[in-house]
């Protein structure tokens, strides 16, 4: 019994170190020229701005959601039509989700760190594609 007690607590501080590493990202965002935002729209046109990483592939621009609040990604995935601010300029994007073989070349030239993957819980990764439109 005392065992199974102190695997809750290790669990439950476990879970409040990924809270509130969570909470603070926004605080801890990266810093121009490694960032961009991205505008997404809910199905009545409100739009909802959202700081995201910056990644490249074969030419190609991306983001990834790379943790569990991903509401962001979710809109993008409903509403593929995007705006996108880089660098200062907005443009027009459309954002299409990532699979196969695709996903692996990106996952694989943009690696997480062991550490950043135990802070956030180990979310799923999923990638998208900023195409312009």
């Amino acid at each position: 019994m005392k065992a199974l007690k102190i695997v809750g607590i290790v669990v439950l501080v476990y879970v409040g170190i990924i809270a509130a590493f969570e909470s603070l990202i926004g605080y801890f965002q990266p810093t121009a020229g490694s960032i961009l935002v991205i505008t997404t729209f809910e199905g009545d046109g409100t739009p909802h701005d959202r700081v995201v990483s910056r990644l490249e592939s074969d030419g190609q621009l991306y983001v990834a959601a790379n943790h569990w609040p991903r509401a962001w990604y979710n809109r993008a995935l409903e509403n593929p039509d995007v705006q996108v601010t880089l660098d200062g300029e907005k443009g027009d994007y459309r954002a299409v989700p990532v699979t196969g073989a695709e996903h692996d070349r990106v996952g694989g030239e943009n690696s997480l760190g062991v550490v950043f993957r135990i802070l956030t819980g180990f979310p799923p990764r999923y990638f998208v594609r900023l195409d312009p439109r």
